[in-house]
């Protein structure tokens, strides 16, 4: 299972299983350690993964943090947990007052639903009050996943991670300003476009009128570009049918014909008895059978040239073709498959003719 499938498989879990957890240690192992397993740590292993760690503040002893990730004997992040049911807004500040008294680089504060994590962008060793990536793990996006992923033991690069935190913090905080002028456009936002459009005064009314128009032109323009994105995924995937059905019309009518074929409870019933009446002669892996589609086939060594016998057993009447010496077809009308025992003795004798002419094949061979 690669790490998105094992991510969202974990997310799942946490929505069935959330309901059941009603303490604040009980997230921790239902969700938190299996979430650090996930990042690749093994949270058994102190030198990996330490509870409890002791991050002491100034005169004030005994301070811990839920779990440390270590590396070389050093924490590089802290992770502080809630209950799944609670806010994590007000608790950044319990993570804040350790960050600074250890070496870790970042900081989880997580109810294991909401996943925040931190780091020292602004002002060094002292960590931001705004996480520089988040997300709901019951909700995870495909983008969401290659960042976290950054944090899995395997990938794990301070320098690589810092690097890209501070454009994370920057593009989510500039996502939450579109978001807010998307809604509600302010009058800074729609002055920037009224002035490029009406060249007068712009008065309190006419900035009233542009603000309505301002956000009917920003829904139109989201509706239009998810519009042009279905039709182009409708247009891809008609395409992609077309494609398909001529590729399949191309294709060779033998190997069409051949998915049409389904082997019957019937013919499987009817090879099993030619099998038990051959099996005291021949070996029982040397019977084979092919099913086609107007007929079903039971050949000796996988051999077409060997054939033991025809079975038709999917019309309204049924019937068994068998073969003499010569290979000359004598096709009989059976009312049940079990009546293939009583063809027992020209079935032994066609195999016995066949093993003959290996035989006699044989002989020529040496001679």
């Amino acid at each position: 299972m690669d790490f998105k499938d094992e991510i969202k498989q974990f997310g799942d879990r946490v929505e069935k299983l959330k309901a059941q957890i009603q303490t604040e240690e009980a997230t921790k192992n239902a969700f938190i350690m299996p979430f650090l397993k996930a990042l690749g740590y093994d949270v058994f292993n102190p030198l990996e993964v330490v509870p409890e760690y002791i991050a002491d503040i100034g005169i004030k002893k005994g301070e811990k943090v839920d779990y440390a990730i270590m590396r070389d004997s050093q924490p590089v992040i802290l992770v502080e947990c809630k209950h799944w049911g609670e806010s994590l807004d007000p608790h950044n500040s319990q993570l804040f007052r350790y960050f600074h008294t250890t070496k870790a680089k970042f900081g989880l504060l997580s109810n294991g639903i909401i996943f925040r994590f931190y780091t020292d962008l602004i002002e060094p060793n002292k960590m931001d009050e705004k996480p520089f990536f988040e997300f709901n793990v019951t909700d995870i996006k495909d983008n969401q996943v290659e960042e976290l992923k950054k944090f899995h033991k395997s990938y794990f690069d301070i320098d690589n991670i810092q690097t890209t935190a501070s454009e994370l913090k920057y593009m989510n905080e500039l996502k939450s300003l579109i978001n807010v002028e998307f809604q509600a456009p302010s009058e800074v936002f729609v002055r920037y476009f009224a002035k490029q459009l009406y060249h007068g005064v712009l008065t309190s009314k006419l900035v009233e009128q542009f603000a309505a128009l301002t956000k009917k032109s920003l829904q139109q323009y989201i509706n239009d570009l998810i519009t042009e994105r279905l039709k182009s995924a409708l247009k891809k995937e008609t395409d992609d049918e077309k494609k398909n059905a001529e590729q399949e019309q191309a294709k060779p009518n033998a190997v069409v014909a051949e998915r049409k074929i389904e082997t019957t409870e019937e013919e499987k019933e009817g090879f099993m008895i030619v099998k038990t009446i051959l099996r005291q002669k021949i070996k029982p892996n040397r019977i084979v059978f092919r099913d086609a589609q107007s007929y079903f086939a039971i050949l000796l060594d996988d051999n077409n040239r060997k054939t033991i016998c025809r079975l038709y057993l999917n019309g309204t009447k049924r019937y068994i073709v068998t073969f003499d010496e010569q290979k000359k077809e004598t096709k009989n009308e059976i009312l049940a498959v079990d009546d293939i025992f009583n063809y027992a003795d020209i079935l032994e004798k066609t195999v016995a003719n066949y093993d003959g002419e290996k035989i006699a094949n044989t002989k020529s061979q040496l001679n």
